[in-house]
């Protein structure tokens, strides 16, 4: 009996047919959240799945849900699925593969005649990438209930549009927000196929990534406070320079990751300003985002504590001081042991190579935990490359994760009573 699989060159052919929703002229996506092309991007989404037969809804934070019924009454449902938003310039990969990979597999089983006892629901999530109005992983993080109506008040892009006009725009529903939170009972499991955006898998050779945590995030803005003064007339050993202190600060975090015994522990300088910022003054303060991913809290915290040593060290010798806000701190979230079983148990029955490993990026699995057993599946990406138009990833790949992914949803679909 021939095993059931899906089907790569249609998923192929939906890559390429989603990917042409907010293409520019470089080759990228700007399909960022609520923009005219992320509406389009939706409105596809919603069309595929209504023409299979599901029962489609726009939940209050404009999450996409798609459901197909189960056989035997009463039974959580088994969701999957990830986000068709991007980055800006972005690639037709990254959380789009997750939403396509979801759809092919309600046509498979539709297809096939497969009736499964739990129902299962199709998601694509609001928001997940960092956009313009300053709330990344929206969707999932509202379904979990860490986002509430409060959050939204106020809230606008740069051209000062409204969150709750654009929430409104793409079918949620802001007056209502709080119901948008869903129960753990609701759920029987969640599982999310992403790109791994890394080089692990590919430098392995290995097809499958098997997902054992997302990565923690500790993100803090840091200010280095010097002294402004004349670049002409100010000695060197007079200075109190706070972007040279800044920049050795920003220099000790990349040391401090670089020798820190976990590769998965890896520190980012991603904003900075510098004031007043003029060719003939001695810069007065510094502003930056530093942050700090890892795979336990512990690396985490190893990697600031270690930090810290050496900025207090750079402060003294420079005669500037060093002023802290925290911005997020974001825990590890480990993934649920059941899924990661079945998930290998698949992939050793498929014949496919495998290999466990933890996501150093954030996902909308992390606030999914949070409601029910999770799981996340990784393809690896050619070079490495993501959030740039030359994100690519192979459909030999893609097509073993799909395989993957559609017997672990089978096999949970027998394993799990709730």
């Amino acid at each position: 009996m021939k095993r059931l699989t899906i089907h790569a060159a249609r998923l192929e052919q939906a890559i390429l047919e989603l990917g042409r929703i907010g293409v520019n002229g470089e080759g990228g996506l700007d399909r960022t959240t609520f923009t005219p092309a992320e509406l389009t991007a939706r409105n596809w989404v919603k069309e595929k799945a209504a023409a299979l037969g599901l029962d489609v809804r726009v939940d209050e934070a404009a999450n996409i849900w798609a459901a197909r019924r189960g056989k035997s009454g009463g039974l959580p449902a088994i969701a999957f699925g990830s986000h068709v938003d991007t980055v800006p310039n972005g690639g037709k990969y990254d959380g789009a593969l997750g939403v396509l990979l979801a759809l092919e597999i309600m046509l498979v089983l539709k297809e096939q005649g497969i009736r499964t006892r739990h129902p299962l629901e199709l998601v694509s999530f609001s928001a997940e990438e960092p956009n313009p109005f300053g709330l990344s992983t929206f969707g999932s993080r509202s379904i979990a209930g860490k986002l509430t109506k409060r959050d939204l008040e106020g809230v606008r892009d740069d051209n000062g549009t409204l969150l709750i006009d654009a929430l409104r725009e793409a079918g949620g529903n802001p007056e209502r927000f709080e119901q948008v939170r869903r129960k753990p009972e609701e759920f029987a499991a969640f599982l999310e196929v992403h790109i791994e955006q890394g080089k692990r898998l590919l430098r392995r050779g290995i097809p499958v990534g098997i997902v054992t945590a997302v990565t923690g995030i500790y993100r803090e803005e840091v200010t280095v406070v010097g002294v402004p003064n004349h670049a002409g007339t100010t000695l060197m050993q007079d200075r109190k320079d706070a972007l040279t202190g800044a920049a050795e600060a920003m220099l000790a975090l990349e040391r401090v990751c670089l020798a820190h015994q976990s590769d998965e522990t890896v520190g980012t300088v991603g904003r900075i300003a510098n004031d007043p910022n003029a060719a003939n003054i001695i810069p007065g303060k510094v502003r930056f985002h530093m942050e700090i991913r890892g795979r336990t809290r512990d690396d985490i915290q190893e990697a600031v504590d270690k930090w810290e040593v050496h900025a207090a060290l750079i402060c003294s010798r420079r005669g500037v001081r060093i002023e802290r806000r925290l911005l997020l701190d974001q825990h590890p979230v480990a993934m649920d042991r059941l899924i990661i079983e079945t998930c290998a148990l698949q992939a050793e029955k498929l014949g496919y190579p495998y290999a466990a490993l933890g996501s150093m990026a954030g996902h909308d699995a992390a606030h999914m935990a949070s409601l029910t057993r999770t799981g996340m599946l990784f393809v690896p990406s050619l070079d490495g490359r993501s959030h740039c138009p030359e994100e690519e990833s192979r459909i030999d790949d893609m097509e073993k994760a799909g395989n993957v992914l559609l017997h672990a949803i089978l096999d949970l679909d027998e394993k799990l009573d709730a």
